[in-house]
């Protein structure tokens, strides 16, 4: 599976197939610096060198959404020093991400629970989503604080505080990412093959594809981004449906 990210010549040629939301879990940021002899917390800073490249490269290649998951509600466990590194990054990046959304006219999600934030922080997600809110040139979402189990959970109870039956397209409207498309692939670095509580509901009919790229690499590496395009048009999504031939192996006339 892993072959295609090899540093082989990535065809020119964009997919015919271009998948309309694509989800990155931004693994392998500490690796990557550790492995070039820099303080852990120099990767999370490498990581979002080139971040906004990447997303007017994939929409400009017809991708409609782009999702990142920036930081976990299981986070917060790491050291105090690291959260407070992240929590100020996070928020010179949003102030960025808001020019970027204005110029570009991309609409910004931030998804996940801003209980925690920093009030600064917090506040900055309201001005970035109200700004850009109108806009139609895109989605990027943020998933920040974000637990797609605690997404769930809380849905729940929202249904049943409203008292009325659901089914899964109901469902689905109680939900902080329920207005954003199904998640058709989702790319994670760092050769780490878990989902880890991440957009567990549009996660349902994705594409899975997990590189041994560290974050910091693919986030500056066109040819790795168009590898995953390549390998999502190589996919065959039948969606829990068959091809057009019985179980007996007689071809269908």
């Amino acid at each position: 599976m892993f072959k295609l990210f090899a540093h082989k010549k990535s065809a020119p040629v964009v997919p015919a197939k271009i998948p309309q939301h694509v989800a990155f879990i931004c693994d392998g940021n500490r690796r990557w610096a550790e492995s070039r002899g820099l303080p852990p917390l120099m990767g999370h800073q490498a990581g979002i060198s080139n971040f906004e490249n990447l997303v007017d490269w994939y929409m400009a290649r017809g991708v409609s959404t782009v999702s990142f998951f920036i930081f976990s509600t299981e986070n917060w466990s790491r050291s105090d020093e690291e959260v407070k590194f992240l929590m100020n990054l996070f928020q010179t990046e949003l102030t960025k991400n808001l020019k970027h959304a204005l110029e570009k006219n991309l609409r910004y999600r931030v998804v996940g629970s801003r209980d925690r934030l920093p009030k600064k922080l917090a506040d900055l997600c309201d001005k970035l989503e109200d700004a850009s809110a109108e806009n139609t040139g895109g989605t990027v979402v943020m998933a920040l604080n974000y637990g797609g189990r605690d997404e769930i959970v809380n849905a729940v109870n929202a249904a049943i505080a409203d008292g009325v039956p659901v089914d899964a397209d109901t469902f689905e409207t109680y939900l902080d990412s329920g207005e954003l498309p199904p998640v058709d692939l989702m790319v994670r670095t760092s050769n780490e093959c878990r989902i880890s509580n991440f957009l567990l509901w549009k996660l349902a009919y994705a594409e899975l594809l997990f590189i041994p790229q560290h974050w910091p690499e693919f986030v500056k590496s066109e040819k790795l981004w168009q590898q995953t395009l390549d390998q999502y048009a190589a996919r065959d999504r039948r969606f829990g449906g068959g091809k057009k031939a019985n179980y007996l192996g007689k071809k269908a006339k």
